[in-house]
């Protein structure tokens, strides 16, 4: 049991640091397209978001799902999905201001979930 919550709390310690890295590259993204609009689409190529968007369901599915099982508490559970389809459905909206504000909401929200999972494991 304590192996597997340990095992669990480095999947939230890397499920937050790629939560960290989707922040930069949210904010890095509006400030670049603001600057340099031609040099900015590389960063909003649809599949970088999409493939950016499986991996953090595969963590956090796995992360926060294995949360419940090792200590049996929901809410991090819960605000983890809260945060995953925050990011979710700003994918399905026009890049803009609004998108990234969506985003960078939903990455701190899920970012926030799994620390509540690591902080219940220990």
């Amino acid at each position: 049991m304590l192996q597997g919550a340990i095992r669990n709390s480095s999947i939230d310690r890397l499920a937050i640091g790629v939560s960290g890295f989707c922040l930069v590259h949210c904010i890095a993204s509006a400030v670049l397209i603001a600057m340099l609009a031609s040099a900015g689409g590389v960063l909003l190529d649809p599949i970088f978001h999409e493939v950016g968007m499986m991996i953090a369901l595969l963590l956090g599915v796995t992360g926060l799902g294995r949360g419940i099982i090792d200590h049996g508490f929901m809410l991090p559970a819960a605000i983890g999905s809260l945060g995953l389809g925050m990011m979710a459905g700003a994918l399905t909206l026009e890049h803009g201001g609004i998108t990234t504000i969506y985003s960078v909401a939903g990455v701190l929200i899920l970012a926030l979930g799994h620390d509540l999972n690591r902080r219940a494991v220990i």
